[in-house]
């Protein structure tokens, strides 16, 4: 799991207390807190360079709902929905929801995009979801790989769907370019972002959304059908963890590479499996050289005491892949790879 082992940082957690005390303990607006959105909106701005309205931010009950919300809204029965692949599960369980169709598009050989088949999927396709960094390769798309995207996705009127809730964990000092910025997407971008992973707070369910009027007025219908208004003491400590910002993120995201060095250390050390250093984000996707279905070995795993996800999960360019979250904390990294080497060992 994508599962942060730091706790969430003390300020947060105190202004959640002091939330709760102050009777902050009842329905919220069903847009979210005033206050959040305005924060939003102004970090909104600040990657676009165009100015952002509270009206244009929906706070949800993390990505997850902005994600499904925005796909429910976006996606009728039978719409085409291009998917990068291997990408994160929850993309293509909400197009099928949805009763879209999803269309799968591998990323090239380094993991980026491959905008020759991209481009041939496009054609009648409503959406486009975009996940940067990735999930699960962890790549970090450059600003020539998207605006060459947008200008594609213009072409056909498509709508794109950017998650981009590990865009402050990006490695090796590498600079982060939003789908926001993307002058292309202005008038067809559903933004949707979480505070879960970068505060380490994935048990508060707070992210938000943010869209141009004319897609934002279907999904705030959707969410607040289905999930109703978020948290209330939980926003207030969203506040709090916004405004300490990347002083929060430091010391997790320090960690988080030399974890991702350790694992892709011992991964390409090992016979028969191999990884390329993710670009950003919180996992490393390692390639096995078997036939064995990634399903099945992960099964197999459990049974010799390490659990990780098959990569098949993440569409059809995932299989013969495993996942490990470089979250989980050190002493569990050491031992669960030694126990994957040793599988591997003892059945090669």
């Amino acid at each position: 799991m994508g599962e942060p082992d730091f706790d969430t940082p003390e300020p947060i957690v105190r202004a959640g207390m002091e939330a709760l005390a102050a009777g902050w303990t009842h329905y919220g607006d069903l847009n979210g807190d005033p206050e959040l959105r305005a924060f939003a909106a102004r970090l909104a701005s600040d990657a676009a360079g165009v100015s952002y309205g509270l009206e244009q931010v929906l706070v949800t009950n993390g990505a997850t709902s902005a994600v499904s919300a925005a796909v429910a809204s976006v996606v009728s029965p039978g719409d085409r929905v291009v998917l990068l692949d291997p990408s994160y599960s929850l993309f293509s369980s909400a197009v099928l929801m949805a009763g879209g169709e999803p269309v799968y598009v591998p990323l090239d050989e380094n993991g980026h995009l491959d905008l020759d088949r991209i481009a041939v999927a496009l054609a009648g396709a409503r959406a486009l979801i975009l996940v940067n960094p990735a999930n699960p390769v962890g790549t970090v798309f450059t600003r020539a790989e998207l605006e060459a995207l947008a200008d594609l996705t213009s072409r056909h009127g498509t709508v794109v769907i950017a998650d981009e809730v590990c865009d402050h964990f990006v490695f090796d000092g590498r600079t982060f370019i939003s789908a926001l910025s993307v002058d292309g997407w202005r008038d067809r971008l559903v933004y949707c972002q979480s505070l879960s992973k970068t505060y380490a707070m994935t048990g508060w369910r707070v992210g938000y959304l943010v869209a141009p009027a004319s897609l934002i007025d279907g999904v705030r219908m959707l969410h607040r059908t289905f999930l109703g208004a978020v948290n209330a003491a939980a926003q207030r400590a969203a506040v709090v963890a916004l405004e300490g910002g990347d002083a929060f993120v430091k010391p997790m995201r320090d960690s988080y590479q030399e974890r991702r060095d350790y694992i892709v250390g011992r991964i390409n050390a090992m016979p028969g499996l191999s990884a390329r250093i993710p670009e950003g984000g919180f996992f490393v996707l390692a390639r096995y050289d078997r036939s064995t279905p990634s399903l099945e070995l992960t099964q197999r795993l459990r049974e010799h005491g390490v659990v990780v996800r098959p990569g098949r999960e993440f569409g059809p360019a995932g299989e013969h892949h495993l996942r490990i979250s470089i979250a989980a904390p050190q002493a569990m990294l050491a031992t669960g790879l030694d126990r994957i080497e040793d599988y591997f060992r003892i059945t090669g």
